[in-house]
């Protein structure tokens, strides 16, 4: 009796585990985590230029050939730190994050897991550089500067007829963001110099978007600026609602803003960026070192302007834009 029960018993355990083994991740195949910060029609582009970039050098969930781990923190920080350290958790070759929020939570929970950022400012904007100002040694991917803003805010005065002497552009931005208040303090200083006067309101979250907006609105602004920040990314059709209600038009950084309802933009492709991201990606899996690889900047930037948005203002955009409808 007790040998009849030794060989069940030895049955069951035997088709426990092959049941186990079917369902379990393939250890052959390199696991890669990619985290968004929040949802966002703009930032998921990103994400999809990533997989394209892999899946042309033949990582693919399709193919097998990678097990892709996502997941999407939906704006809340203690859950956007649980994911990282679940990545951490299941060994994950590397990790993919976007926008800046998830890669600064990246870089603060490991030291050891390549990071391969997108929509992410550089290493210094986000001030996680060392004190000998050096990027974390596992920072890769792509980040973008501040300067290419310059070009996006000095449009606005060519294009904006002022109500009275002075031009007024309207500006939100997020204080517990570094690269927020750094576009801020550098845009201020250009307004300066475009003898444009700059209205600026600071708001944190996006919960206050709508009631922020309609104050800065009833300063009379003449146009609005969308900075390029996780806050204004994740309540832009909030905006878009309150100006295009005051008939005031917003001009940004950001083509994929542009797409949304901003009437023009000189800026990073937020495809693109994610597919320069996923080629640097590639070539680490494919060696499977991070030797000879560092981050880098933007390569592709462009001049887009909505053809809706622009006949609604009567506003005529120069030759050299885009139209993206």
């Amino acid at each position: 009796m007790k040998n009849k029960i030794w060989v069940v018993y030895s049955f069951l355990c035997l088709l426990i585990s092959f049941f186990t083994a079917c369902n379990s991740p393939n250890s052959d195949v390199p696991s890669i985590g990619f985290v968004d910060a929040f949802e966002d029609s703009t930032i998921k582009q990103a994400k999809a230029g990533f997989l394209a970039a892999l899946k042309e050098k033949g990582f693919s969930e399709e193919e097998g050939t990678i097990q892709l781990i996502y997941r999407n923190a939906q704006g809340d920080i203690p859950t956007l730190t649980q994911i990282v350290k679940y990545f951490i958790s299941k060994n994950v070759k590397l990790i993919a994050s976007s926008p800046s929020l998830s890669t600064i939570s990246a870089i603060q929970n490991t030291q050891e897991i390549p990071i391969f950022m997108m929509v992410s400012p550089t290493p210094e904007l986000m001030k996680v550089e060392g004190e000998n100002g050096e990027a974390p040694g596992n920072l890769f991917g792509v980040a973008e500067k501040l300067a290419y803003i310059d070009t996006s805010f000095s449009i606005i005065p060519q294009l904006i007829s002022p109500k009275g002497e002075q031009l007024r552009v309207g500006l939100l931005y997020n204080q517990s963001e570094p690269q927020s208040v750094d576009a801020f303090n550098r845009l201020n200083s250009l307004a300066e110099q475009l003898d444009v006067q700059l209205i600026a309101k600071p708001v944190n979250a996006t919960a206050d978007v709508q009631l922020v907006t309609g104050a800065l609105l009833n300063e009379g602004i003449d146009a609005f600026f969308a900075n390029p920040d996780n806050t204004i990314f994740g309540s832009f059709e909030t905006i878009l609602k309150s100006c295009d209600q005051a008939n005031v038009p917003i001009f940004t950084s950001e083509a994929g803003l542009v797409d949304r309802g901003a009437v023009a933009a000189y800026g990073a492709d937020i495809y693109q960026w994610g597919y320069q991201a996923g080629q640097q990606a590639a070539l680490f899996l494919e060696k499977g070192s991070t030797d000879g690889l560092q981050w880098e900047m933007v390569k592709l930037r462009k001049r887009v302007f909505n053809n809706e948005a622009a006949q609604k203002f009567n506003i005529e955009i120069p030759a050299n834009y885009e139209a993206l409808n």
